[in-house]
């Protein structure tokens, strides 16, 4: 096939370097870990990845936790987590772990702990397993910057080392597990101010408290590196995991989860970018996907991540080696490539609708991408989520496409359309070299070339080195398709190719539910890397014309999730839990209802100033339950209003965005 997909080219614009983070970049190895007894639910590689959820109902009212935590259970989670904030609730466990027992649950316990050693002591004693976050735990944050000598880092060491032991010891003798749970926001002021707000930084905060835990040989421990931003989480991971790796630590089984992911279609795809990522490159022993719905809601989602690695060795096909990866795999740097039209360069990447299944015979057909006619004035407008090009497959569209819309068709059907300067053709591999060979007659200014890993033979490669009016649109059949796409991502690398290149996935008999997971993760996973500049994504089997919105929408989503095109309103919302101060989901809906016409603004939902502001590091603005009824409001980590009243609370958040002029009012077209 390839004789030169092992060879880096000399013109190669990255360096190669050994990956350590995954077993292997082209097939399906689960990484190997340790054994992490947690009761009778082991965790680690020997055994299936795990389903894990948080309660959301307060911690003192014992039977509505033990209701809730059954549906959860029943609903396919494997070990139950439950608020710890303080000693009262630390001693309810005890309660809440009797009565599920004698109901005859058997489901392990994890207390969540934030800022209280004792009530992590106590919890230790109680439940199967406790979470720490290193960044409360025992250490300090108050967003100040501190100029540390070596001598008083070393200090602030030992103190954390005198907090931290009496719990590790408890943990030890009975035989309690523990989670160190890195979180992107609550880093300590101690790690910000060496390290930066940066995945280093998580990496080091958790292996400051994992080296304490094994000077004292206690290593029934799982690590995690959570972030509402996928890019940062992903990043973390695999740092970590060649950190391990490089300091000869144990390999810890993993916990993966983006943590405040949100609500709906949203949530779902943020957190299927992150953990599919991973999950893809065989890292990952359990699974929590936080979603700002009721808990039982969550173990399906993680569970539907799950199955599909299942088969995943005896479905896949064998994939070329990558013996050294020519792209940073811990910091964010898009493959360079050049301009062909509006792809590549500094272009955002676009979005190519399909409708190659459905005639375009009316204006009315271009709604479900965002496109509308508007007949009164004679215009067409076009909403944040309106499609950049439509792929009509051998039917042309039957009317004059607005100006912000562009058609491409096959290559045969392009050749009988009128109008060859405002339509493109898409051609297979084959039919382009022959072109070539033939001097046929393409688009003087962008060809769009269909290809896969296998056809990305060297004649193509040596025709597209001179060829600056094409844009490859690379496909696979691979079950173990993410991997099969980054390595042609790796070839024109090594091969020194710039050649724009936009990520086509198409599903078929696959339930509607997991279509935005699977490609989330697919094309998602590519895009954390800087791999790709634009998402074409298909269905069969789908209802009409719903599909064609969903996938819109879902195009969209997945961009705006990599940050690799914003669109529209992020919400960084928690998922709830019992310290949670109003109702979380009818407060992010509310809020979500008034703001989501704002495009790039990020707002931090929040129900507890445990998850706040910390968690929302990443959010322009914070909505932040400090007590009943009562609303902090940030600009970034600063609060900038204390104990708003519930009820005036969001308008005056808007006031808020309105003071910084990035307020616009509602768009007039109902969409």
């Amino acid at each position: 096939m390839l004789d030169s997909l092992l060879t880096p080219s000399s013109s190669a614009t990255l360096a190669a370097s050994p990956v350590l983070y995954t077993p292997s970049l082209t097939q399906y190895i689960r990484r190997q870990t340790i054994t992490v007894n947690i009761g009778d639910v082991p965790m680690g590689s020997g055994y299936p990845i795990r389903v894990q959820s948080m309660t959301t109902i307060d911690t003192m009212d014992t039977l509505g936790s033990v209701a809730q935590s059954i549906r959860m259970i029943e609903a396919g989670c494997e070990y139950i987590r439950i608020t710890a904030p303080s000693v009262k609730e630390a001693q309810n466990l005890e309660n809440i772990r009797k009565e599920l027992r004698a109901r005859g649950y058997t489901t392990p316990l994890v207390a969540d702990i934030h800022f209280t050693p004792n009530a992590a002591e106590l919890a230790a004693r109680i439940v199967e397993k406790v979470r720490i976050n290193p960044g409360n735990y025992a250490d300090r944050k108050r967003f100040e910057f501190i100029d540390y000598t070596d001598a008083a880092y070393a200090a602030e060491l030992d103190r954390i080392r005198a907090k931290f032991l009496p719990l590790v010891r408890i943990c030890k003798e009975y035989g309690t597990a523990m989670r160190i749970g890195t979180n992107h926001g609550s880093l300590s002021d101690r790690i910000l101010s060496r390290y930066g707000d940066t995945p280093v930084g998580m990496v080091e905060s958790a292996l400051e408290f994992l080296r304490i835990c094994e000077d004292e040989n206690y290593y029934n421990i799982v690590l995690s590196m959570k972030s509402s931003n996928p890019q940062v989480m992903v990043q973390a991971y695999r740092l970590l995991v060649q950190r391990l790796d490089e300091e000869g630590l144990k390999p810890y089984p993993l916990h993966l989860g983006v943590t405040e992911a949100g609500e709906a279609e949203d949530g779902r795809i943020k957190s299927a970018l992150g953990i599919g990522t991973l999950l893809e490159d065989g890292i990952g022993d359990t699974v929590r996907v936080s979603l700002t719905e009721e808990p039982e809601r969550e173990a399906p989602v993680a569970q539907a991540l799950i199955d599909r690695y299942t088969h995943r060795t005896s479905e896949s096909k064998a994939i070329p080696a990558i013996e050294n990866y020519p792209i940073n795999p811990f910091q964010y740097t898009r493959r360079t490539t050049h301009d062909v039209v509006n792809f590549g360069g500094q272009n955002v990447p676009r979005v190519i609708a399909d409708f190659s299944q459905t005639l375009v015979t009316e204006h009315k057909d271009l709604h479900p991408i965002g496109h509308f006619y508007l007949p009164e004035p004679d215009k067409w407008r076009m909403n944040d989520l309106g499609a950049d090009y439509i792929y009509t497959g051998s039917q042309p569209a039957q009317f004059m496409l607005p100006n912000g819309l562009k058609q491409i068709l096959d290559f045969a059907a392009w050749q009988t359309v009128s109008d060859q300067v405002n339509t493109f053709p898409l051609l297979t591999a084959d039919a382009y070299l022959q072109s070539h060979v033939n001097k046929g007659s393409l688009q003087v200014r962008l060809n769009f070339v269909q290809v896969s890993l296998p056809e990305l033979s060297d004649e193509l490669l040596d025709v597209l080195r001179t060829d600056r009016t094409v844009v490859l649109l690379i496909k696979t059949d691979n079950a173990h398709a993410m991997p099969e796409l980054r390595r042609l991502f790796v070839e024109l690398i090594n091969q020194g190719l710039t050649t724009p290149v936009v990520v086509q996935r198409a599903y078929a008999e696959i339930p509607s539910e997991d279509i935005p997971l699977y490609a989330s993760t697919d094309v998602g996973g590519l895009l954390i890397d800087g791999l790709g500049d634009g998402i074409m994504l298909s269905a069969t089997g789908q209802s009409e014309p719903n599909t064609l919105k969903t996938l819109n929408s879902l195009s969209f989503g997945i961009l705006q999730a990599a940050r690799t095109r914003i669109t529209k309103t992020e919400y960084i919302s928690c998922p709830s839990c019992g310290r949670t101060l109003f109702d979380l989901q009818e407060t992010t809906a509310h809020i979500r209802q008034r703001t989501d016409h704002l495009k790039g603004v990020k707002i931090g939902i929040m129900g507890c100033i445990v998850n706040g502001p910390g968690e929302m590091a990443d959010a322009d603005y914070g909505y932040v339950g400090i007590g009943r009824d009562k609303i902090a409001l940030y600009r970034g980590q600063q609060v900038i209003k204390k104990s708003v009243p519930a009820d005036r609370a969001v308008d005056e958040l808007i006031e808020l965005i309105r003071e910084d002029d990035r307020w616009i009012e509602p768009s007039l077209v109902n969409e």
